[in-house]
């Protein structure tokens, strides 16, 4: 039986012999003394058990604290509110991007996987500072043997104490391989955290696209039946020919289809969303209008300092770094392994035998010397240097992710601020071209393929201006990500439309400190 470290073991043992039965009928003694004795030291051990259970549940269940290497759990926390972000709230109103990011953090299977591990790996270091102190056995049997005369009682109680003075380095090596996998495991966490962070972001946008998509199709299906009905006058006022009437109502039955179509688009969004938000698909996430305020001047950096702050602050980066130094520390944990050791021993027992009763008590140091071990300890340590030679490719790898990840995501948001900034023009000179279109043609000037097309052109540029304005923002938060920075002011500037200092002149910052995971 175990509880918070300490345990109490009893060990009772019956041996019968055969040889020697005694078949005089005759009645047998009963000895109390051995029952006794048993039930003495049942007795005791539970109240062993019961004194270590209470003490237990006085005592804090972190003696390291381990708990405090951690960062808070995976919310968005908005200025100095100290209220539990992740406190369940009900759905009853539009959320906005910064409530949206926050379930997601809260709620998203990743995050807690993240976070657990994180939790598993600082109890790790528990158990290498562990190694640090001594231990404490507590052992105690009691024997009977029956079938011979006379029966034969035995009884053991003793406590051992042991205390490893010196191992060449050994545990030290263990502790700082647990405490730099702590901070891998953090960093990863990081790098989880700003992972569904984004992918928040993404499909709120996406929802946002999709939305106005289907509006977009709606005037779009309105503009083509308005050009119908015109197409349906003038040939019943036998001022069109009856295909102006044919292709007006094609056009219309395709702007329908449209229409359709961007509503499955919708609903495939909102599912999508749901999601990523740790809910079932068919659940409605009703959303606030997304802010579509022009683009800020100002806000493109220079690459090569971009670069430069995503090597300092990437947590996949720094979660490498730690996995670099964690396997040189098992290397020289290896190493230790094949050398001495001292420890300090120390036992007190008290033994009975039929009659006989004896006191000991031992004290010693002993020395170790692994002299041969079949080469196993050799074979540690190439295993070992191996794996800090993979880790340092791995790092070198991650080292030129990072340079290609920012190259990719500026690239990426430069060409969404030209086409921003384009479709701005080409939506403008697209409605005054349909609205000149469709007077020309009421008026009998025009043909209603100009008409068709000029709406055709429209809804197009409808649908590029729309797809422009999100990818925008998504292009912003992946270059954030990509340099290890997305955090809620990002949001705040996505939300309000305000122009961010130039991202090169921010300096670097660990993103726990506002995402608080």
């Amino acid at each position: 039986m175990q509880n918070s470290g300490h345990a109490c073991s009893l060990t009772m043992q019956t041996n019968s012999q055969t040889d020697s039965i005694d078949t005089s009928n005759k009645p047998q003694p009963i000895r109390l003394s051995g029952m006794a004795a048993i039930a003495s030291l049942l007795l005791a051990c539970a109240l062993s058990v019961f004194a270590n259970s209470n003490a237990a549940a006085a005592e804090t269940s972190d003696p390291f604290g381990t708990a405090a290497m951690l960062p808070p759990r995976p919310a968005l926390r908005i200025g100095d509110a100290a209220a539990d972000p992740c406190a369940a709230q009900p759905l009853d109103h539009a959320l906005n991007l910064q409530e949206v990011v926050n379930l997601a953090l809260c709620n998203n299977p990743q995050t807690r996987v993240a976070w657990a591990n994180s939790l598993v790996q600082a109890a790790q270091v528990g158990v290498g500072k562990s190694a640090y102190l001594p231990g404490v056995d507590l052992n105690a049997a009691a024997n009977r043997t029956t079938g011979s005369t006379p029966a034969v009682n035995q009884r053991n109680v003793g406590v051992t104490f042991s205390y490893l003075l010196f191992d060449f380095g050994a545990r030290s090596a263990t502790l700082e391989s647990d405490r730099q996998l702590l901070d891998a495991a953090i960093a990863t966490q990081d790098r989880t955290v700003q992972s569904v962070f984004l992918a928040a972001v993404q499909d709120y946008y996406q929802v946002q696209a999709a939305s106005a998509a289907l509006d977009s199709a709606r005037d779009s299906e309105r503009a083509a039946k308005e050009s119908y009905d015109a197409a349906e006058a003038r040939y019943n006022a036998g001022s069109a020919t009856p295909a102006d009437k044919l292709q007006a109502q094609t056009a219309y039955s395709q702007a329908t289809l449209n229409r359709i179509s961007a509503d499955g688009n919708l609903k495939n969004a909102q599912g999508t969303l749901a999601n990523m938000l740790g809910m079932d698909a068919n659940r409605g996430v009703p959303l606030v209008p997304a802010d579509t305020n022009p683009v800020p001047d100002n806000f493109e950096g220079n690459i090569s300092a971009l670069i430069k702050q995503a090597r300092q602050q990437r947590p996949d980066l720094l979660a490498a770094e730690a996995q670099v130094k964690a396997a040189q520390a098992s290397a020289d944990e290896a190493r230790a392994a094949g050398r001495p050791t001292i420890s300090l021993s120390a036992s007190s027992s008290r033994y009975y035998y039929s009659g006989i009763d004896t006191n000991s008590s031992t004290l010693g140091v002993n020395l170790n010397v692994p002299l041969f071990s079949g080469f196993s300890t050799t074979y540690r340590v190439r295993s070992a240097e191996a794996q800090v030679e993979a880790r340092n490719a791995q790092l070198e790898q991650v080292h030129q992710q990072v340079a290609l990840d920012v190259w990719t995501a500026y690239q990426n948001l430069t060409t969404a601020t030209q086409a921003l900034r384009t479709t701005a023009v080409l939506l403008d000179s697209a409605q005054q071209s349909a609205k000149v279109a469709l007077g020309r043609y009421k008026a009998g000037v025009g043909s209603i393929l100009d008409v068709l097309n000029a709406q055709s052109a429209l809804a197009s540029a409808h649908q590029q201006r729309i797809q422009s304005t999100f990818n925008w923002n998504i292009s912003r938060a992946t270059l954030a990500e990509a340099m290890g920075s997305l955090d809620a002011s990002l949001l705040q500037i996505l939300s309000d439309g305000s122009a961010p200092k130039p991202l090169e002149n921010q300096p670097g910052k660990n993103p726990l400190q506002k995402i608080q995971p």
